[in-house]
């Protein structure tokens, strides 16, 4: 019997003490979308193709769409506007007609008149998604064949519509994974620093450097970014349970000039962040072991 208690206690830590997280940086620049087209279901699949000025909010579509029943694939060209789609297909000179309409969108102003200008090229099929700017699952839209003024209806089976983005997926013991580009933000950039594991709870400790806006015309877009460090919070089980963050530098917060002091064994990292525009001056302290950040004046 003791024997047997042993066993179980030397697997039971040996469980606890490889208890292991990994971060995995996967920028994606193509989705698989489910949807209905007049209450059908289609399959899309969307690839990001360039953008027309500076906005990776604002870019170029290829792909194809088709009937679940039938499965022939019909092709797509359009745009992604700011969570907007607009898809057209041009028919049997739709790869040489997609270019000619590339060529007319040139800058934010194009976009803005991108339907206009897609129908100066008598597309045979057009869906439109978002037009309405709500955020809502499924995300409805309009099909429109040829050039009739009367829409059908359409769907897209998801809450995010984003072609291109930055998943950083983070893999918890327990075959867990979620992606800090659903619960944090879009922009990725996180590194994984360390974890700990304990009965009250889990946490992870991450730094980050990523950009302002996706934007490089926009405010900050062409700044040095954001940074600064997140702790994640989650339960004994890897339950996600939520976020504390915590910036050394900041174009958006206008932070900059921060100083850095690291302890000679490297586990402590001090950040002394000056007075901003939206903050007094405080202090940092990065406890990498414990995988902790205390903030104080």
């Amino acid at each position: 019997m003791k024997k047997a208690f042993s066993l179980f206690l030397f697997f039971s830590l040996t469980f606890f003490f490889c208890q292991k997280v990994e971060l995995k940086q996967i920028t994606d620049s193509s989705q698989i979308f489910k949807g209905e087209i007049v209450g059908v279901p289609v399959t899309l699949q969307l690839h990001y193709n360039g953008i027309p000025d500076c906005n990776l909010y604002q870019h170029f579509i290829d792909g194809w769409y088709y009937y679940d029943k039938y499965q022939k694939k019909i092709p797509l060209t359009g745009l992604y506007d700011y969570g907007k789609l607009l898809l057209y297909n041009f028919g049997s000179k739709h790869q040489h007609i997609s270019k000619q309409f590339k060529d007319r969108i040139n800058s934010p102003q194009d976009v803005e008149k991108a339907v206009e200008i897609a129908k100066t090229f008598s597309p045979k099929e057009t869906i439109l998604f978002g037009q309405d700017e709500t955020r809502e699952n499924p995300i409805s839209g309009s099909f429109y064949l040829e050039n009739k003024a009367k829409a059908q209806s359409a769907k897209l089976f998801t809450g995010n519509d984003m072609i291109y983005r930055y998943n950083n997926y983070l893999i918890l013991p327990g075959n867990k994974r979620i992606n800090t580009f659903d619960f944090i933000n879009l922009y990725g950039g996180n590194e994984l620093i360390s974890y700990v594991s304990g009965e009250k709870g889990n946490r992870v400790l991450l730094y980050f450097e990523h950009s302002s806006n996706l934007n490089a015309c926009g405010r900050c877009g062409a700044s040095e970014g954001e940074k600064g460090y997140r702790i994640l919070y989650f339960t004994k089980d890897w339950n996600y349970k939520r976020y504390e963050e915590f910036l050394t530098e900041s174009c958006m917060e206008n932070i900059y000039d921060t100083t850095k002091t690291k302890s000679r064994d490297g586990k402590t990292i001090i950040y002394k962040v000056g007075k901003s525009d939206s903050s007094p001056a405080y202090t940092l302290t990065v406890d990498i072991k414990n995988a902790t950040v205390t903030k104080s004046k």
